[in-house]
């Protein structure tokens, strides 16, 4: 098994307590809102939410299941794995994530995200690839950006 790990490391304007309620805590409602033609719907098949839930993302063209390893609202860090579904495949095992959410000096937020690929046998994944998955997750959070943004009274 080969193992991949990346950080990467945004800033926003958004502070660290909206930007997490809004894409992490209700991500079910919100992104299919925002992303209606990409986002059919988010459910949990189960589970409460919380630490082993499993959360099943439904796209236009196909399905993800994550797996819920931590969610903790006190300092807005969310870890889970991606287990089934689109990004899964003979080559790739798993994927985890741990996303924290800091506050930034000028009152907005910072958000470090750790990728972990787990592949199968020695798969080597292309940095295109790779570059490719990351605009997709950046692409995520600047549309729930824009929209706390354009909507300064959500998620206070």
């Amino acid at each position: 098994m080969g193992v991949l790990t990346y950080t990467d490391e945004q800033t926003s304007p958004v502070a660290p307590a909206r930007i997490f309620k809004a894409s992490i805590l209700d991500s079910h409602i919100l992104m299919p809102k925002l992303l209606p033609d990409g986002i059919k719907s988010i459910e949990l098949i189960k589970g409460d939410g919380g630490a082993g839930s499993i959360k099943q993302i439904n796209f236009a063209g196909g399905f993800a299941k994550h797996q819920i390893d931590e969610v903790d609202e006190k300092t807005f860090t969310y870890k889970y794995t991606l287990i089934e579904g689109n990004g899964i495949s003979d080559k790739i095992e798993k994927v985890s994530y741990d996303i924290k959410f800091e506050g930034s000096t000028d009152g907005g937020s910072i958000s470090k995200m750790t990728t972990t690929i787990y592949t199968h046998g020695d798969f080597e994944i292309k940095e295109e690839e790779l570059k490719a998955g990351k605009e997709k997750v950046l692409g995520l959070y600047k549309v729930v950006e824009a929209y706390l943004l354009k909507n300064p009274d959500a998620y206070v």
